[in-house]
């Protein structure tokens, strides 16, 4: 009877361990999948960019998250409080590497704020996005309807 109790503690013990790692890798896998791809279209120019005579012949100035950046020099600074991407961003140059500063869980609203562990930087503020207000509930900018509250991530979940 011992011998069998044994067993089937480690059983489930080992089964729990492998639940959670799992749970671990896929959290992390998301969290970074997410924020890999970004990248910022510039809505101004840029000042070291030669201006075309037609806004039409002018090419759209792209820059991906992470791009390197020199905060101590005007001319490789290219990400000084540009905002991209129709207002959705405002680059910054954080420890020599562009980070949009209203999404960016690492640098929310400014460099080197930590957003804490369940929350995420919406339009520059850490928000909890499973019990707020409801204007940011599961998501950044997910507005539940009038009279609705946000409860775990959901509008109105009961």
């Amino acid at each position: 009877m011992a011998k069998t109790l044994k067993k089937l503690t480690t059983i489930i013990l080992i089964t729990l361990i492998i639940l959670l790692s799992l749970h671990t890798q896929m959290a992390l896998s998301t969290d970074t999948d997410e924020e890999e791809e970004e990248e910022y279209v510039l809505e101004s120019p840029l000042s070291s960019q030669p201006r075309t005579r037609s806004r039409f012949l002018a090419s759209k100035i792209i820059i991906k998250k992470g791009r390197h950046c020199d905060n101590t020099s005007v001319a490789h600074n290219i990400c000084n409080g540009i905002r991209s991407s129709n207002g959705t961003g405002l680059l910054f140059c954080c420890k020599k590497h562009c980070r949009n500063v209203l999404s960016d869980k690492n640098n929310c609203g400014e460099c080197g704020h930590k957003c804490k562990h369940g929350e995420r930087c919406c339009n520059g503020i850490c928000t909890n996005l499973f019990f707020n207000d409801g204007s940011h509930c599961g998501k950044c900018n997910n507005k539940c309807s009038p009279g609705v509250s946000c409860d775990n991530g959901f509008c109105g979940y009961a």
